[in-house]
């Protein structure tokens, strides 16, 4: 596993670092089965939390990425909640759990608003120093994030907002890592589509973040947190650091 210790010293200092943000910036508390649980609680309802967190994260791997390029702006919200009530109801299907809500609809939106507050997250320990050195260093920052428009009240309430320049969503540009167009709309928001190699992104999905910025020209460094070790001979060449301040 390479990793950019010191990268400052053998490459140009980036002018701008893009972020994945769940699983990068913040984490999930506990699980998500286990927040399903808790909120399904409230509605007299008992799940097991390990197999939702299972069940959920297998339709979420199989369902299509969260990006509308053929819709209005004003209709993506209606469309992102959509998308997540389907991976909640197939998550509930699989499990054997959905005719335990006598109010499926009602259910849904309470853990829909609830994603959207800080009772779901948390930041990671060394999120914010790694971004105040970066600020230090006169580098931008934006968040480039395969996620709904329920980022920007969470990033505000994580108190994360005054670090980023921009945010950049796959929902709001109709593409998803690692497609070329979510990463190029965020270039195109620093100035930065004619000179890719002057931005990194950081992100803990190999797939969609390392590879996805690497195919646009972008520097890009996989988060592995978990020191997860791979045969993969491109995991194992890969840019790789275990936590933000590794930089």
């Amino acid at each position: 596993m390479r990793s950019p210790y010191n990268i400052y010293s053998k490459t140009i200092c980036p002018q701008t670092i893009y972020l994945d943000a769940v699983g990068t910036l913040f984490g999930v508390k506990g699980s998500v089965g286990l927040q399903y649980a808790q909120v399904a609680q409230s509605f007299n309802v008992v799940l097991d939390p390990d197999l939702v967190n299972r069940a959920f994260y297998q339709r979420f791997q199989s369902a299509p990425k969260i990006a509308f390029p053929d819709l209005a702006p004003a209709d993506i919200p209606h469309a992102e909640y959509l998308w997540w009530r389907s991976l909640a109801e197939d998550t509930f299907r699989l499990t054997g759990d959905l005719n335990k809500f006598a109010n499926f609809e009602s259910f849904f939106k309470g853990i829909y608003d609830y994603f959207a507050t800080t009772s779901a997250w948390f930041v990671y320990e060394e999120t914010r120093l790694a971004l105040e050195q970066w600020r230090s260093r006169g580098i931008r920052l934006g968040v480039l994030s395969n996620f709904d428009s329920r980022i920007y009240p969470v990033i505000e309430a994580l108190d994360l907002k005054q670090y980023f320049d921009s945010i950049t969503i796959s929902t709001e540009v109709g593409a998803a890592k690692p497609d070329a167009g979510i990463f190029m709309k965020a270039l195109t928001k620093h100035g930065l589509e004619e000179s890719p190699n002057l931005a990194w992104h950081i992100g803990d999905s190999f797939e969609e973040d390392y590879l996805g910025a690497e195919a646009v020209g972008i520097k890009a460094v996989w988060l592995n947190r978990d020191r997860r070790p791979s045969s993969n001979p491109a995991k194992q060449s890969a840019f790789t650091i275990d936590k933000l301040t590794s930089i």
